[in-house]
């Protein structure tokens, strides 16, 4: 009878340490590219931004997106934080954002960070800065 409740208990442990661990987010960290390279500088505008680069919390680039919204008549930014937030993005760089971004991005808890530089660069900066924990 013990052996059982030991076993039970055990199955019981690992499916909640499974559980809580499914719930742990990745951080990934989109940045507003100039072009399609992680040595790219940070483009200008959040919404208007050719590419978006996306890395890990070790500054490794995950992916490199164009920007299908850049030449949209209006609304480019809230469909920009959409798109991201979509992407389990956790932080945004760019070297400005317009009011409606900045909106649309808070309601999806997505951090935003207004920097200029290389891309890459800005990314450790501000993972070793510990505005973005591990």
């Amino acid at each position: 009878k013990m052996l059982k409740i030991g076993l039970v208990s055990i199955v019981v442990l690992v499916l909640c340490i499974g559980a809580f661990a499914g719930e742990k987010q990745e951080i990934k960290i989109a940045v507003a590219a100039s072009a399609a390279e992680d040595t790219s500088e940070i483009s200008r505008i959040a919404g208007r931004a050719p590419y978006y680069l996306i890395f890990d919390i070790n500054g490794k680039l995950l992916e490199v997106t164009p920007n299908k919204f850049r030449d949209a008549r209006g609304g480019a930014g809230i469909a920009v934080a959409n798109f991201l937030a979509d992407k389990q993005v956790t932080a945004v760089i760019a070297g400005e954002f317009g009011p409606n971004m900045i909106d649309a991005l808070k309601k999806r808890g997505v951090k935003y960070f207004q920097m200029t530089g290389g891309a890459k660069k800005a990314v450790e900066e501000l993972v070793v800065s510990g505005q973005l924990k591990k």
